[in-house]
């Protein structure tokens, strides 16, 4: 599943770099990688368009594999970073609203998946190679797909409203998407049939991607500031992480050390 493997990580860069292209955009740096704090690194688009920038190249570096494991890394440390030194204070601590609403970790979850997603790509070497990174990687993927799961449960109402009309169903569809999700982050923290888990999660996100997210933001891509678009760019990385777990996983790369790509 080589192909895959290289599909994952194309996958990841190019939403890594949709992310920061969209910096520029708006002159401000996404929600899914800053809170409404601290006030003074909103107020400067230099530190946003430098941040987008950076996303980019990190991004177009991804696709052509130059320098993968190096890049990965530090884009999942760097996440990271900004996941416990500015969303979890903020809403922990400085934020008006109670933290306990899991709706609300919806930023800050969805950046910790990113970087998790980054560590994941530095161990896309063979199965005997993998570092603990990946592992650790793999966790952070998982907490925000069982966290998104059970939000499924606790705002079915607004979760159905996203199931495009022309399919049936919504209610089911929330509810068996929220048992997919938090399932497949289980199963991938727990060991247990993980291949075939990364790969059904792969698939399923790159379903959203074209029935959901595209066509949401091709009818209103300005709304709230490109959220829409924004849900483009992540569910590419999201689906992309999910694959590369799947090719970390293949029987072969036990018996054949050449048989997967050394991302070195």
């Amino acid at each position: 599943m080589e192909n895959l493997l290289l599909a994952g990580r194309c996958f990841y860069g190019l939403g890594v770099a949709g992310l920061g292209f969209q910096q520029f955009i708006y002159a401000g740096f996404r929600p899914v990688f800053l809170p409404p704090w601290p006030l003074w690194v909103h107020t400067s688009a230099l530190l946003a368009y430098l941040f987008g920038a950076a996303l980019v190249v990190a991004g177009v570096f991804l696709m052509l594999g130059r320098k993968t494991s190096v890049i990965s890394w530090w884009l999942g440390g760097f996440f990271l970073l900004l996941f416990l030194a500015f969303h979890t204070p903020y809403l922990l601590f400085i934020g008006a609203n109670s933290p306990r609403h899991l709706g609300l970790w919806t930023n800050p979850l969805k950046e910790l998946a990113l970087a998790g997603g980054g560590w994941v790509i530095t161990g896309s070497g063979p199965l005997y190679e993998r570092p603990a990174w990946a592992r650790i990687g793999t966790i952070f993927f998982s907490i925000m797909l069982i966290a998104f799961g059970i939000d499924h449960f606790f705002y079915p109402d607004f979760v159905a409203s996203l199931v495009p009309s022309w399919i049936p169903g919504a209610l089911f569809w929330t509810y068996f998407a929220g048992v997919a999700l938090a399932g497949s982050g289980l199963a991938l923290i727990l060991g247990i049939k993980t291949r075939q888990a990364a790969l059904l999660l792969g698939i399923m996100l790159f379903l959203w991607l074209v029935l959901l997210h595209i066509p949401r933001a091709l009818v209103a891509p300005a709304t709230d500031q490109g959220n829409e678009v924004t849900s483009v760019w992540e569910a590419l990385a999201f689906s992309g992480i999910a694959f590369v777990i799947h090719s970390q996983f293949q029987p072969h790369a036990r018996l054949n050390p050449h048989a997967a790509e050394n991302q070195s």
